[in-house]
Order: structure tokens, then C-alpha cells, then sequence
């Protein structure tokens, strides 16, 4: 593979540092730059900045709005609008139950379903794991039991991100018990205004509600909310799945956050010391700075595949391990470099810019949520001991 930029590329590369230096809103930029939370709002404004310029589907076909870009330009996209401080864009929507509606939907879906999406008009979430049904989804038991012209659904979705801003929820739901637990699996579009859904949070360990609890209390779902075939979206969960552990890798993010760790350990400490002097800390950047340029090489050989219009394969399942591994160690490498002054406060407080008896930099106050909060990456998308488990068997043939 070679590794260097065309001329075309890099001309490219330049227009979207520019845009994006240009088009991004400060506020946004200072809050990603600086750990802070980022509201509905703040990624809505983003999307739609981006959907008037005509990039609002970097990966999307051309038949369905989207870029028509390739690999490697949606590679620099991602890499340059992630350095400028952008949030990244809605992933479920976008990245997870768009290439379902495209691949799997009827024409009506997807006339109705992705120009809103692309727009930001409608925010989506997934309603995939359960209490006892995570990374085994095929055991997942919220039903769906056809009446007429309509499913009724009851049951229960759990760790549901961002689930209480959304309009739209994309669920696995059971239609047949007396079949292989993967064959009697449909895939519906909700509609969160209907009657019967009741969203409860979760409020997670660095004190944020990113996730909740989703019940279905005899919610009527019109059929042609249907994807595919009834019975048959195990197949289609997969091939999402795979769009998810992609974006999971977060190569881009990973690539800032390790500039950002860089620039706080070459900061001199109370001793005069920068740590980046410390041989034993700059082998760990070291080592990270190497595996990320080896999960670049493998991101990209991914988005080929995606660009030939194939399903991302077991390396997707590569990707989430590496990526995850390489996020949480970046973030316990930044926690460290800073020592007490990454003691907690209270994420409402950092957003409304309250240092209360902090003594150290600004920068350093958000690292311990933003620490714990990447603790949940080896888990959700299919934890790691999953993928390895898909790795073994799909690549190695044990």
C-alpha cells in the first residue's frame, strides 16, 4: 500500500482544514477541545453546517445524498474535522441505521428516512442490548407480535445512548420463538412519540446521562416500519454492527487526543521535569503513536471495502479492539500527567466553567470523567472478549 498522498488528496486535505477552520462554531470547538459535554444542539448545528456545504454524508452514495467520496477522502475528513475540535457526527443515524435503510429498505424507507437524516431533522438511537442480552444479542427477548396492520412491541432496551434526545429508535426485536433464536429476529423503525415508550437514564460513573433504560409498554408499530424481511435481520444487525466497530476505532479522535497528551507531558513539572523526559513515559506515547499507525492502515483497508460495497468483515472487530484499547490508554496516559489535578468535579460545574478549588490548569480539570466515561468503549459495540472470540473463528479458523 502506498502510504503517501497523492497531489489530488492533499489539495483536498486543505479544503477541509480550511472549512473547517472557517465553518466551525468557537464554542463547539472550545467545548471538544477541552473535554467539555456537548448538547443535542451543539451536534445538530455541526450536522447541518455540514449538509449545507454537501458533506453531510461523508460515506453516504450519491444515489442517497451523500459525497461519493472514497476511502482515503473520507479517511482525511474524518482525520481533519477530529484535529479542528468538530464533534463527531451522529453516529446512529448516519453511520448505523442509514447503510441498514440503504442496503436492506424498501424505496418508500429510504425516500422517507435518509434526506432526514442527512438534514438532522430526526435524531436516532439503537435499541439493541438488553439486561440479559448484550454482547449475546440473539437472546434478546423484547417482542414484537403482529395485529393487523401493526406490531405491538413490548419489552426492555438498555444502555441506550443518548436515547432521551432522540425522535427515532432502530430495535431488534423477537417475532418468532419457535425458530433458532437468530432466525425469529426482526429489525423495526419507532417512532419515540409513541405511546407506550417510556425513557428512564442512566446515569453512568463519571456522573453524565449518555445512557437509559427504553421500555415498550404495547406500542403499536406500523408494518411497513418493517426492515427487510420478518424473521431474517440477524443478517442486517451483523452488517450494522460492523459499521459501528468502525466508527468505534475513532482514529481521528485518537490521533488529536495523542497530540493533546504530547503537548501536556512536554509541560514542566513541579521538579522542572517534562515527562515526555521520562524514559518510561515516552515509551508508552511511543508504543501508542505505533499502534495507531497500524490501526490507520487496517481503518482503511476497511472503508475499501465499504466504498466496493461490502459489508465490513471481522477486521471491523479489529478495529473496536485496537481503537478502544488505544482511546483508554490515551486518556490514562493524560489522567497521570496531570496527578490530583485531575480530580473530579462535577460535569454540570466544569460546563458552566466553575473551577471551584481547583489548582491546576483548566485543561486538566475534565480528565478524570472524561477517564471513567472511556472505560465503557471494551464494552458496548460487542465487548472486546466477543471480538476476539470473531477474530479466532473468522480469521484464524480456530
Amino acid at each position: 500500500m502506498n502510504l503517501n498522498f497523492t497531489p489530488e488528496e492533499l489539495t483536498f486535505r486543505t479544503e477541509v482544514r480550511d472549512f473547517a477552520a472557517q465553518s466551525l462554531p468557537p464554542d463547539i470547538r472550545h467545548k471538544v477541545l477541552n473535554g467539555l459535554i456537548l448538547e443535542r444542539d451543539d451536534y445538530i448545528r455541526w450536522q447541518r453546517i455540514l449538509h449545507a456545504k454537501g458533506w453531510g454524508g461523508p460515506a453516504w452514495r450519491k444515489e442517497f445524498g451523500g459525497t461519493g467520496w472514497n476511502a482515503v477522502q473520507q479517511y482525511i475528513f474524518e482525520e481533519e474535522c477530529a484535529a479542528a475540535g468538530a464533534p463527531r457526527t451522529i453516529p446512529f443515524g448516519l453511520k448505523m441505521v442509514a447503510p441498514v435503510i440503504m442496503q436492506f429498505g424498501s424505496p418508500a424507507q429510504q425516500q422517507r428516512f435518509l434526506p432526514k437524516i442527512l438534514a438532522a431533522e430526526e435524531w436516532w438511537c439503537q435499541g439493541y442490548s438488553e439486561p440479559g442480552a448484550g454482547s449475546d444479542l440473539a437472546s434478546l427477548k423484547t417482542r414484537a407480535v403482529k395485529e393487523g396492520d401493526h406490531y405491538i412491541v413490548n419489552g426492555q432496551k438498555t444502555w441506550t445512548t443518548q436515547g432521551q434526545y432522540a425522535d427515532w429508535i432502530f430495535c431488534l426485536v423477537r417475532t418468532d420463538t419457535e425458530v433458532k433464536p437468530q432466525r425469529g429476529i426482526s429489525f423495526l423503525l419507532i417512532d419515540m412519540k409513541t405511546p407506550g415508550i417510556t425513557v428512564r437514564p442512566i446515569i453512568t460513573m463519571d456522573g453524565a446521562h449518555e445512557v437509559n433504560e427504553v421500555w415498550f409498554e404495547n406500542v403499536r408499530v406500523p408494518i411497513e416500519n418493517l426492515v427487510g424481511e420478518e424473521n431474517a435481520s440477524w443478517t442486517y444487525a451483523k452488517f450494522l454492527l460492523g459499521h459501528e466497530r468502525t466508527n468505534i476505532a475513532g482514529i481521528g479522535i485518537a490521533k488529536r487526543e495523542l497530540a493533546r497528551l504530547k503537548r501536556v507531558a512536554t509541560l514542566e513539572t513541579k521538579n522542572g521535569k517534562p515527562l515526555i523526559k521520562d524514559p518510561l513515559f515516552a515509551a508508552r506515547i511511543a508504543q501508542i503513536e505505533i499502534d495507531l499507525t497500524a490501526l490507520e492502515i487496517t481503518n482503511l483497508r476497511v472503508l475499501s471495502a465499504e466504498a466496493e460495497r461490502r459489508a465490513p468483515g471481522p477486521e471491523a472487530s479489529i478495529l473496536k479492539i485496537k481503537g478502544t484499547e488505544i482511546q483508554q490508554a490515551i486518556t490514562e496516559l493524560l489522567t497521570q500527567a496531570v496527578g490530583p489535578y485531575a480530580l473530579p468535579l462535577r460535569r454540570e460545574a466544569m460546563a458552566a466553567g466553575y473551577q471551584g478549588d481547583a489548582v491546576g490548569p483548566f485543561y486538566a480539570t475534565p480528565l478524570a470523567a472524561h477517564y471513567l466515561n472511556m472505560r465503557k468503549l471494551s464494552i458496548y459495540g460487542g465487548s472486546n472478549e466477543i471480538q476476539k472470540n470473531i477474530i479466532a473463528q473468522m480469521i484464524l479458523g480456530l
